[in-house]
């Protein structure tokens, strides 16, 4: 019975060709208000002194919370499989920088 509510709950999810080659991103820029998170996924190339936004999430705060536990979960898999993250070199800015909002 277990397995039929189990299989119940199953989400089919569509992954196209382009979408699955996914964006590279070496820099977060993580910002919020009340209602919603949104986090920046932006390009820093080396020599260059502008950089681009790749791609834009919103999020809920619900989300934004699942996402952090599952992302916790996923490190502490990871390091006990291939050993400790090191931390980046201490020139990049933090990967939970806030930027003043803009008009």
């Amino acid at each position: 019975m277990a397995e039929d509510k189990k299989a119940g709950k199953q989400i089919n999810i569509d992954l196209s060709e382009e979408m699955a080659e996914g964006v590279y991103s070496n820099l977060a820029i993580i910002s919020h208000s009340h209602s919603e998170f949104v986090l920046d996924f932006i390009r820093l190339m080396p020599n260059v002194p502008k950089a681009k936004v790749k791609s834009r999430v919103i999020l809920t705060p619900q989300h934004a919370k699942r996402l952090l536990g599952a992302l916790m979960d996923n490190v502490k898999r990871y390091e006990a499989q291939h050993g400790p993250i090191k931390e980046p070199e201490p020139n990049l800015p933090p990967m939970n920088f806030t930027p003043t909002a803009q008009a």
